[in-house]
């Protein structure tokens, strides 16, 4: 089960999280079942990270949060040769 909640848009719980692929001061891609969100803001940084749980928390301005599919990568060969 996945679930968000944002407080005063400063502080970010994401629960089902399974990785996180990248962080940085304005931006972090989470997996989430299947699918990335990735979440947007000014001074975003991980305050608790529990992947045994599947949560994590973000602290920062948060200004968007949007879910993304993942796409599976063709190798090179199969796309030259098609």
């Amino acid at each position: 089960m996945e679930s968000i909640l944002i407080e005063d848009r400063k502080k970010l719980t994401l629960m089902g999280a399974t990785k996180v692929i990248s962080s940085t001061s304005t931006q972090a891609v989470v997996e989430v079942a299947g699918s990335n969100v990735v979440i947007s803001g000014n001074n975003i940084e991980v305050v608790k990270l529990d992947l045994d749980n599947k949560q994590v928390i973000f602290a920062g301005s948060i200004v968007m949060v949007k879910y993304v599919q993942k796409t599976e990568k063709t190798p090179m060969f199969k796309r030259l040769f098609k």
